[in-house]
């Protein structure tokens, strides 16, 4: 099945209030907060910088960014303007950040306009990549920086044996929210081809076991797909959402994916 947000306009409200709060659920844990914090301090921010935010979502990062030591301007464009009603919201007393609809192929800025262009768990959805690398290099000034953070998917998991039935809900998550889940590990060519000069790459791993955050939500999603597409009926959707349920009790989960954080600058 396809990603949801190939085509976003398409997505059911209901679940784009759910991801709303899902974004904001992500950003507020620790390994999130503090995987933001390492890959911003790889970046070289001027002085009285210009950020661009691309798939900024409810705009967590957006917020961090504008309060980020040497940035004077930040702005987030989104596909969803549920996504950045919130961010609005969220930001009203904010007064260097704003918020655009825009498609991350078709940027409505001038070229050279940014020092900085961050892509956060945008480019594993976006089919053609490229596109949106072009885009970035013509809006950021000779010499600007791009800090693109996205997880590698091939390595989500919450299996703790073999042929473990949860990983089946972890595929079929993967399956209908991410384009291409093993983009990360061909972003340094792919970086290269779009004229971008590599300067830092960082692992983040993010695991949970007690009280999980994400993970939960990983897999409880993958089974409602598995329903919802008539793989499994209702029975087995609410057995494995049980199943889910029962390790955290007894504290037998884990969950884990590994995020990476590529910086490079426009050559």
């Amino acid at each position: 099945m396809p990603d949801i947000y190939v085509t976003p306009d398409a997505i059911p409200a209901a679940v784009v209030e759910e991801i709303k709060h899902s974004l904001e659920r992500r950003a507020a844990t620790p390994q999130q907060r503090a995987a933001l914090t390492s890959y911003l301090s790889d970046v070289g921010f001027p002085d009285g910088a210009r950020v661009l935010d691309i798939g900024c979502g409810t705009g967590p990062q957006a917020r961090t960014l504008a309060t980020w030591p040497g940035v004077a301007e930040v702005v987030g464009v989104d596909q969803l303007e549920p996504f950045l009603e919130r961010a609005r919201e969220l930001a009203a007393d904010i007064p260097n950040l704003s918020f655009q609809h825009a498609d991350a192929r078709e940027l409505p800025f001038e070229d050279a306009r940014f020092d900085v262009v961050v892509l956060h768990t945008l480019l594993t959805h976006v089919p053609g990549p490229e596109h949106v690398l072009a885009e970035v290099s013509r809006v950021l000034k000779q010499g600007g920086t791009v800090a693109i953070y996205d997880g590698d998917f091939s390595t989500m998991s919450v299996a703790t044996s073999d042929a473990d039935p949860l990983q089946a809900c972890i595929n079929a998550f993967v399956e209908g929210n991410v384009h291409d889940k093993w983009l990360v590990r061909r972003l340094p060519e792919v970086l290269g081809e779009a004229g971008f000069a590599p300067q830092a790459a960082r692992s983040h791993g993010h695991l949970e076991t007690a009280s999980p955050a994400l993970t939960k939500g990983w897999t409880e999603r993958g089974a409602l797909y598995m329903y919802q597409w008539g793989r499994i009926d209702e029975a087995m959707r609410d057995a494995l959402v049980a199943e889910c349920r029962r390790r955290i009790e007894i504290g037998a989960f884990y969950g884990f994916m590994n995020y990476v954080s590529l910086i490079a600058s426009k050559s």
